[in-house]
């Protein structure tokens, strides 16, 4: 028995999964742990399956410190980072040989990809990471991603792969994100599994936190990435990684796991990195002004609407738009860097070239770079 949302037609929700061609798996260090060589096995016997009926399979596996802690003796997840880079560095591998173990009787071939979130915040490198995984498909070839734990440090991480598997969503371009978990999907206050949500703020408040060190992520991690997801416009299910069958039911339609829909103007794909990807460096404070004008979107931010830059931020590089109060309005790429901007603040167009002695164009953060950020808090 589950819960649905009122007011969705649910079958024709689920219905619509059915016509998924490219879809993205996220399973996290807990679930693949859970039941030994079984899940890798699970794993592979569902997503060759699809890989045979035509669709486009990318997975998200976490797993590497964890594989390595215990070839290592470690009682418990390190939290000194080159410790941490040791067990990544030791188990990558072996997940590795785990999972080409068990796709071999499919026939099925993988490829691993590693990334650090340098890679990605780096248009150009992105670009390239996306052309990596489309030309791994039209090879027939499984992508099996992972964040790099080996060479990553805090200030460069994604914060679990969660969150990357959301960006991996738009970086491949997929139709579906399934995020797998050890419980039906998310769970009301009775422990019954919620079918159908069009806002994850409506279900955030049931998370529970994880249980164990493990893991980096839990529900709460899971929704967020679905939230971030949900914007690029792509249904998220956040499903049971003990169901053997999980995928093909959600693909039947099948009233299984958590979906969450999609609502609301989809992002462009460089505008959802630049939401979601890129993180911000500085931040712009702007008067009454010019926050009523950016929340209700389409304008660009003119030097004269700023009052405030904090930060060491380079042109190009992100930064955060936040209002007197300290809320966020909105996200871009800024035209000057933090100096400059910090000499502009407050000036008009005409005023550019007297006050810093060049002239770049008459915004700080144009449109076209810009994200509204107004009602999109997130939820970790």
């Amino acid at each position: 028995m589950s819960a649905p949302t009122p007011h969705i037609d649910l079958s024709t929700a689920r219905q619509a999964l059915a016509d998924t061609r490219r879809i993205v798996v996220k399973i996290g260090s807990r679930s693949l742990m859970a039941d030994g060589a079984k899940r890798y096995e699970s794993l592979a016997k569902q997503l060759s399956a699809q890989h045979a009926a035509g669709r486009e399979t990318v997975l998200v596996s976490s797993g590497a410190v964890a594989v390595g802690r215990l070839r290592l003796g470690m009682t418990e997840r390190p939290k000194a980072i080159d410790k941490l880079q040791a067990a990544a560095a030791t188990g990558q591998s072996r997940l590795m040989r785990a999972y080409e173990d068990a796709f071999d009787p499919y026939g099925v071939d993988i490829a691993q990809l590693l990334f650090t979130h340098a890679d990605l915040s780096d248009r150009d490198r992105y670009l390239n990471a996306r052309s990596a995984i489309d030309a791994l498909l039209e090879l027939n070839v499984i992508p099996i991603i992972n964040e790099n734990d080996t060479v990553s440090v805090d200030e460069l991480r994604f914060s679990d792969n969660d969150q990357l598997a959301a960006m991996v969503a738009n970086l491949a371009g997929a139709d579906l994100l399934v995020l797998l978990t050890d419980v039906e999907g998310v769970l009301d206050q009775n422990g019954v599994r919620v079918s159908v949500a069009t806002d994850t703020n409506d279900v955030v408040a049931l998370v529970r936190p994880p249980t164990d060190d493990v893991g980096l992520g839990g529900m709460a991690s899971k929704l967020e990435a679905a939230r971030r997801a949900t914007r690029y416009g792509v249904p998220v299910v956040i499903g049971d990684a003990r169901d053997p069958d999980l995928i093909e039911k959600i693909l039947a339609g099948q009233d299984v796991g958590t979906l969450i829909l999609p609502t609301g103007t989809p992002l462009a794909s460089r505008k959802h990195w630049i939401a979601y990807t890129l993180k911000p460096r500085g931040v712009l404070v702007v008067d009454r002004g010019a926050a009523k004008a950016l929340s209700a979107g389409k304008v660009s931010l003119l030097p004269r609407g700023v009052i405030g830059v904090r930060g060491e931020f380079e042109a190009g590089d992100a930064v955060s738009i936040q209002d007197l109060d300290g809320e966020e309005i909105a996200r871009g790429l800024a035209r000057y860097g933090t100096g400059h901007a910090a000499r502009l603040a407050g000036a008009k167009s005409s005023e550019i070239s007297d006050r810093i002695g060049r002239h770049d164009g008459d915004v700080l953060v144009h449109k076209d770079d810009m994200v509204n950020m107004v009602d999109d808090e997130p939820l970790t």
